[in-house]
């Protein structure tokens, strides 16, 4: 099987997230920091729990389906507040906005070189 590479990777996750108005979506690079357990981190928001929930599904379909590539791990699918995917060198979060204000992710590794990306 061909290896990906991070980039594309990401950039593909990003088109997934965005195929369902996943918003606020920002990436965070963090090859620099060598206690980072990735890569690099994507979080985005979606409006309630149905919408985490497809946009965790169509992540995983367009990733799959792109790049022949499946998610390690998926966490949180059963309440939809908080999805987590692993996809080794990369963790997808995909949260609502209560949740992402209070674990506050983007603080956590603020030392990452953080990209924001607009809402499409």
């Amino acid at each position: 099987m061909k290896e990906i590479s991070t980039k594309k990777l990401a950039e593909t996750i990003i088109e997934g997230i965005r195929n369902r108005k996943g918003q606020r979506i920002v990436a965070i690079d963090l090859k620099k920091i060598k206690e980072a357990p990735v890569e690099m981190m994507i979080i985005c928001e979606g409006q309630s729990n149905t919408q985490v929930a497809a946009i965790a599904d169509e992540v995983d379909d367009f990733v799959r389906t792109t790049t022949h590539v499946h998610p390690l791990s998926v966490a949180g699918l059963e309440n939809a507040e908080w999805v987590a995917m692993d996809y080794g060198t990369i963790f997808v979060h995909i949260m609502q906005r209560e949740p992402r204000a209070f674990y506050a992710i983007e603080q956590l590794w603020e030392d990452g070189k953080i990209t924001e990306y607009g809402d499409e």
